[in-house]
């Protein structure tokens, strides 16, 4: 690829900003930290994953309907994700699941055209967990991308906010952080700044409110962590080194488990 030198004139306080992302690893100099912020910036190929993977029971609605395929506000569940990842510059998009489901959804995207995405579907046949789900990805993803879980509506989520924070820190992963009254259902997180401390998933009790909300952008070196569950294994991993990131968000997603679910949207 060939690559011109230019001079530009900036800010100094906005060059602050610029210098901080260089880590003398990934990113060794100005000019690479300038270029990779550029290209994440213009939405260059942005990847998004829908991640849906597991027994299909967990999704199941009822009546041959799952999470993803239910209706609510005139379009389904799987239509409200991709037209906002679009609005948002996701382009390409994987979606991650067992036969059953992809096959409802395919019928419903097709390859994504008509929604003015692409999209591969990845047949998962067997998972221990949501870090298993998402490995199936490792070598068809090369650069930083955003994943949120197939069974929620995130329509008020500002997901541009979420990715721009990671674009900037550069951690391994940054996840979404809400405010929950019940914890204990979900992986909770001490933070100092934008750092994650500790993720604990699901603790039995917590005087801690701060949760991950199923949404997170990751650098491709995620897929090298072991262990099969991102909450459980690969998350906690990274905040014991200092490489997990969280970005708190003043709007909360709805999980859609049942019918009465989406009567709360």
């Amino acid at each position: 690829m060939t690559k011109k030198k230019i001079s530009i004139t900036i800010e100094d306080s906005l060059l602050n900003e610029i210098d901080s992302i260089i880590d003398n690893i990934y990113i060794r100099n100005r000019s690479q930290a300038v270029e990779h912020l550029t290209k994440n910036s213009l939405g260059e190929n942005k990847t998004a994953v829908i991640l849906l993977g597991g027994d299909e029971k967990k999704v199941y609605l009822g009546n041959n309907e799952y999470s993803p395929t239910s209706v609510l506000k005139n379009k389904t569940l799987i239509e409200h994700a991709v037209r906002k990842l679009r609005d948002n510059s996701f382009r390409d998009i994987f979606i991650v699941s067992r036969e059953k489901i992809l096959t409802k959804i395919f019928g419903i995207l097709k390859d994504g055209v008509d929604y003015g995405i692409k999209i591969d579907y990845i047949e998962e046949k067997f998972s221990n967990g949501t870090a298993d789900s998402l490995r199936l990805l490792k070598g068809k993803i090369k650069k930083n991308f955003l994943v949120v879980y197939g069974d929620i509506f995130f329509n008020k989520i500002n997901i541009e906010g979420l990715w721009n924070d990671h674009i900037k820190q550069n951690p391994i992963a940054t996840i979404m952080l809400t405010t929950s009254s019940k914890p204990s259902e979900k992986g909770t997180v001490k933070v100092e700044g934008s750092h994650v401390l500790k993720f604990t998933q699901k603790p039995k009790e917590s005087d801690i409110y701060l949760v991950f909300s199923p949404i997170f952008v990751a650098d491709p070196q995620i897929f090298e962590y072991a262990g099969k569950s991102l909450e459980s294994n690969i998350f906690p991993n990274l905040a014991e080194k200092n490489l997990l990131n969280g970005h708190l968000s003043s709007e909360k997603e709805v999980h859609i488990h049942s019918k009465e679910d989406l009567l709360k949207v």
